[in-house]
């Protein structure tokens, strides 16, 4: 188990790696920092000593290695849009992209299990095509059309959850609700399939054959081990809500790490984008290598393969 969480480990720390050397490249190579910060006005002189105040004129292997120095020491640098240090920028604005990821996950386990679970239960009558048609549909809903639809429904014509902000719960019961809904199709189905494959099992049978029925048999022996890909899927789904909150948040003005990253990329703001892409990548990394820890953990098998 040691050497297969070490293994992981290792690939994990490579990607990430990986991702921080390629972002410090495109986004450097994307724009002239210098000019950036002296703006589109300035004279060339200016922009030349902006560069080498700076350090933009030395090697790119050299700039990367001072900016994972100071990443590792917790120093992110300095944002040139908003002159404040990113390290507190970031921590100003995750914990509204915190609390509308962990929310929206809710969201959908809430409505994807049970919907699951009555589609497997009863496969090929009217629950199962129900929960097909409600998978479908939110697939093929983008999230900010559902936002905007949300927006009129719920906080216009019957005005009952405010239209923007952050203060209280009540703002992010529709951004959890329009972000939740893009995963309940990946859920729905895992969940489906799994039971469906667990309910056909030896074990199961002879589950049955002690006098277990209903509830019990279902909670107690059959989701229990369904649930094994779900939790894979939802670590993954729960790093995508941290980085893929950028539209709900900006349908809903809500101040977190989306919006921080959409106002930083019309802002040039390098350092910035740069922390905020390292840290999405970083989240989605690290929430992976857990969920395959603790799949092998549960499943030895996993290890072998």
């Amino acid at each position: 188990m040691l050497r297969f969480a070490i293994q992981r480990g290792v690939a994990a720390l490579l990607v990430a790696i990986t991702v921080s050397v390629a972002t410090f490249i495109l986004l450097n190579f994307s724009t002239d920092p210098a000019q950036t910060i002296a703006g589109e006005e300035a004279d060339q002189a200016v922009v030349e000593a902006i560069r080498h105040e700076y350090g933009f004129d030395r090697p790119i292997i050299v700039q990367y290695g001072d900016w994972l120095g100071g990443v590792l020491s917790g120093d992110f640098g300095e944002s040139y849009f908003w002159h404040q240090p990113v390290a507190k920028l970031i921590a100003k604005h995750a914990p509204v992209t915190i609390k509308l990821a962990f929310s929206a996950i809710m969201v959908t386990l809430i409505i994807a299990i049970p919907l699951g679970v009555a589609a497997a239960l009863r496969p090929n009558s009217i629950i199962d095509r129900f929960a097909l048609t409600v998978a479908v549909s939110a697939q093929a809903v983008p999230n900010f059309w559902l936002g905007v639809m949300m927006i009129i429904l719920f906080a216009v014509m019957i005005p009952i959850f405010p239209v923007s902000g952050d203060e209280t719960w009540l703002h992010f019961v529709l951004p959890a609700f329009v972000l939740g809904t893009s995963s309940v199709p990946a859920v729905m189905r895992l969940t489906r399939t799994g039971l469906l494959d667990v309910m056909s099992s030896d074990y199961i049978r002879t589950a049955r054959a002690k006098g277990f029925r209903g509830t019990p048999l279902i909670m107690h022996h059959a989701l229990r081990n369904a649930m094994l890909p779900i939790v894979s899927v939802i670590a993954v789904q729960l790093g995508s809500k941290l980085g893929g909150s950028v539209i709900t948040e900006a349908v809903f003005a809500l101040n977190g790490l989306g919006r921080l990253a959409i106002e930083s990329i019309f802002g040039a703001d390098i350092p910035t984008v740069q922390m905020l892409v390292f840290i999405f990548a970083l989240t989605f990394v690290f929430l992976t290598f857990i969920s395959d820890v603790l799949n092998a953990w549960v499943d030895p098998r996993i290890r072998l393969g």
